[in-house]
């Protein structure tokens, strides 16, 4: 197993949680991004640099990801595409997608998607919270393999 995150957008708390959680669990984690990020130096922490572009980070991981491996991203299209390789996904907002909950994520997007390009004023994500971090810190531990 390995836990890739779609890092451009992954807010610096989440970063942090993994960074720990692969030192404990010697599990390797992969930042992908457009843009140089820090990893403090571990074997188990790796970032791979990809090109500015639309989409590029989500296909370099797609491209790369394994049945088994673990995917942090907030990227609905992303989560799908990973999620019919035999991936599991987890948000840093601690939600996690698998084949039943995905269509339904991908639906209530699109639908957000035809109201913003409507007109209509749908808002952002609210800021991530302690409990948002909390959430994510669990539901992280319940998808990590038991040693």
């Amino acid at each position: 197993m390995q836990i890739w995150v779609d890092a451009d957008a992954c807010p610096k708390a989440i970063k942090e949680i993994l960074f720990r959680v692969a030192t404990r669990t010697q599990i390797l984690v992969t930042l992908v991004a457009n843009q140089a990020l820090y990893a403090p130096p571990s074997p188990y922490l790796r970032s791979i640099q990809v090109p500015k572009g639309f989409d590029v980070a989500d296909n370099e991981i797609v491209a790369r990801v394994a049945a088994g491996d673990l995917v942090i991203t907030a990227d609905i299209p992303l989560a799908a595409e990973v999620i019919a390789k035999g991936a599991r996904v987890l948000t840093p907002r601690g939600e996690p997608y698998d084949k039943g909950s995905i269509q339904a994520a991908l639906s209530m997007r699109n639908f957000m998607d035809t109201l913003r390009s409507a007109g209509v004023e749908t808002g952002g994500p609210a800021a991530m919270s302690q409990s948002d971090r909390h959430a994510f810190a669990q539901q992280l531990e319940r998808l990590l393999p038991r040693g």
